[in-house]
């Protein structure tokens, strides 16, 4: 009963900070303002990932305490999740130029992946495969992408919120059904301090999240995949399905705008969510629609993944396959008109 009174806490603490960084912004003019990349009219707070950042990581000892997560994932993901959350923080106040960013996030990737004893073999189609070293640095790049893909994605009101929420609600019913119930107490409890966020941020958001809760959510949900798999393969085939929405789009774009030759590093506003929204000029509506996808296409297929009903590699080529193209068909990576 210990956990479950620790999950109210994290959403209540989570839901009592966003509202004092709320009042934090409006005091300190910590305001997004909008520009012609913005999906937003009105000037909002930023910021309010903080609050997910410090309840999430407050629970971390408790569980370990209880026994719910080894000593080594304690010390992999509040290390680096601390580090990529604090970047954050300094970037949300003032700008950090993109190379020291880029160096403290390999930084947090190198030392969550240390803990997690390196990136796990893959069974790829009934072939198990040791990368070795080159695992090793395909795991960093790995978990920096998901990192700068979440801020990417963060880009409309409660979107990345409630990717959170689905994906770790779907891969903690997924780790309870399979018999691995030990693995789903931190994305329980990530989901619970991401929905006492996600009370301020629902459209019309009255909070953003920032650059401090996004990276944080990114590398957190990574990391999750690759330490789960540690005990159980299947298990990173099954996170990759679950968050596959956003490394399609994020994806995707990326390689379109690397092909057209733009400069990948400024903002922009290109994903296929944000043609999307501009289609049906709803962030509500778009939010909601990939919230279903998660829950009635994504999570059948990691359930039936994690309780090996499925090849992983299989399973995986069926999440991506349609959502591939959904980002064409929403033009992703392609420039917003005028």
């Amino acid at each position: 009963m210990t956990v479950w009174w620790l999950l109210f806490a994290v959403f209540a603490i989570s839901w009592a900070s966003t509202f004092v960084l709320r009042r934090y912004a409006l005091t300190k003019s910590l305001m997004d303002i909008p520009n012609e990349r913005s999906s937003h009219s009105v000037p909002t707070p930023r910021g309010g990932g903080v609050a997910i950042v410090v309840s999430f990581l407050l629970a971390l000892p408790v569980l370990a305490g209880l026994n719910l997560i080894s000593a080594s994932t304690l010390y992999g993901v509040f290390g680096s999740g601390l580090l990529v959350a604090l970047i954050g923080f300094a970037d949300d106040h003032g700008h950090i130029a993109a190379r020291w960013r880029l160096l403290g996030h390999f930084i947090a990737a190198g030392w969550a992946l240390f803990w997690f004893n390196g990136f796990p073999t893959i069974d790829l189609f009934g072939v198990v495969i040791n990368l070795g070293w080159f695992g090793d640095i395909l795991g960093v790049v790995y978990l920096v992408w998901m990192l700068n893909l979440y801020n990417f994605m963060d880009g409309i009101d409660g979107l990345a919120s409630a990717e959170a929420i689905s994906v770790c609600l779907g891969m903690g019913l997924v780790c309870w059904i399979s018999g691995s119930s030990d693995l789903a107490w931190m994305p329980l409890i990530l989901a619970g301090a991401v929905a006492g966020f996600l009370w301020w941020n629902f459209p019309p958001a009255r909070i953003f999240m920032g650059d401090a809760g996004s990276g944080f959510l990114g590398l957190v949900l990574g990391g999750l995949a690759i330490q789960s798999s540690g005990n159980s393969p299947e298990m990173l085939w099954s996170w990759m399905i679950m968050l596959s929405v956003f490394i399609v789009d994020a994806t995707w774009t990326l390689i379109q705008r690397l092909l057209r030759g733009d400069k990948v590093y400024e903002a922009h506003r290109s994903h296929g969510y944000q043609h999307a929204t501009d289609r049906w000029g709803s962030h509500g509506l778009v939010t909601a629609g990939v919230v279903i996808i998660n829950v009635c296409y994504l999570f059948p297929l990691a359930l039936m993944v994690g309780n090996s009903w499925l090849n992983g590699a299989f399973g995986a080529l069926l999440a991506y396959s349609p959502l591939m193209v959904l980002a064409w068909k929403f033009n992703a990576g392609v420039a917003a008109s005028k």
